[in-house]
């Protein structure tokens, strides 16, 4: 099998990339154009893989990847490079409509072009699995969960260029035939997140002794899916998932945003104690972003009844692994906290 994953050396693609080298017997070809959020580092232990390759590229650039799409040859693409940061959406969309939709768009018909041309029996087999957000929905009232038939109703940016990728999708299959799958997951964390986002920023800020920002609050609720268990949820959707089909990937784990901050400051008391007081002493609530989503939880039954996945982590035993990866990995974050983003306030509107 041999597969194009785009985005690769961001977080979730990264953890994707290391799942086919470690445990499948794939090959793999990472197209990203290593934006501030992607990471080379992220890929350390299966650089030089045999099975493990690498191109900078622009998924918006046609040429480019009818280029690689010729010469690698695909049985199918995993696609996962997007901009993904709510709070950078409202600073600057104009990147998320390029990336998320353009560059959606530019893959869907090189994937057709590609697709179209090869012989019946690999034309059977080969898939587009497109891998978008459980944000495309909106928001949820204290009860109820989404569902893959919950209407569509994005509220930031972010959410509105991903929605309209999905929409992008599903009409190349129902219109071009292109044997897509999708899946729409819950908020992910673990190894190798980008410091922008609430975890990794509150693990980084409390060892530095900063303030831990919380907005509003901190009573919005997300259901957290730690990322190796959605690493191997995209392959499994990749392989037996139905054509056409949506899946939606939650970790069933519940929690407020201040739940979590004073859980990963209780961890890092035992394991990290600061010289005085605690890590929560350092929490400090800061004006809640512009149309801040209350909650999202995902009901993830299709997937675990129809193809059988189940999370190994619940938010116990994965934040207290994440916590501790961070702890004995400052070689990995050290470098994007001094030279590329240091826990700055993003998500204001006020920048230009």
């Amino acid at each position: 099998m041999k597969i194009i994953v785009t985005g690769g050396a961001g977080f979730i693609g990264s953890a994707v990339l290391r799942h086919i080298v470690a445990d499948l017997d794939w090959q793999a070809l990472n197209i990203d154009k290593l934006t501030y959020a992607g990471n080379s580092a992220s890929l350390r232990d299966i650089d030089g893989n045999r099975r493990y390759h690498f191109v900078r590229a622009d998924i918006c650039d046609h040429r480019a990847m009818r280029e690689h799409f010729a010469a690698f040859q695909p049985d199918g693409v995993i696609h996962l490079a997007a901009e993904s940061h709510v709070d950078r959406s409202i600073d600057g969309p104009a990147s998320f409509i390029e990336t998320n939709i353009v560059g959606t768009y530019v893959l869907l018909e090189t994937a057709r072009e590609y697709w179209s041309q090869l012989p019946p029996e690999r034309k059977n087999t080969f898939r587009f699995h497109h891998v978008s957000t459980d944000e495309v929905y909106g928001s949820l009232e204290a009860d109820g969960l989404f569902t893959e038939t919950t209407p569509y109703d994005p509220q930031s940016p972010y959410s509105a260029s991903k929605a309209s990728s999905d929409h992008l999708v599903k009409a190349w299959f129902h219109t071009f035939g292109l044997p897509v799958v999708l899946t729409n997951c819950s908020n992910n964390y673990g190894p190798y997140h980008f410091p922008e986002k609430l975890i990794p920023l509150v693990i980084l800020n409390a060892l530095e002794g900063k303030p831990l920002p919380v907005y509003g609050r901190g009573e919005n609720v997300r259901d957290w899916l730690y990322v190796d268990d959605h690493a191997k949820a995209i392959t499994l959707v990749f392989r037996k998932g139905r054509p056409g089909e949506t899946y939606n990937i939650g970790g069933r784990n519940e929690r407020t945003n201040i739940d979590v901050v004073r859980t990963i400051c209780e961890i890092l008391d035992g394991l990290r104690p600061r010289a005085v007081g605690t890590y929560s002493d350092l929490i400090q609530f800061v004006p809640d972003r512009p149309g801040h989503d209350w909650r999202y939880a995902i009901d993830a039954s299709k997937l675990e009844n129809e193809l059988g996945w189940r999370a190994a982590e619940n938010f116990e035993t994965g934040i207290r692994k994440t916590v501790e990866w961070y702890l004995t990995n400052e070689w990995w974050w050290r470098p994007i906290r001094e030279a590329k983003y240091s826990g700055e306030r993003l998500g204001t509107g006020d920048s230009k």
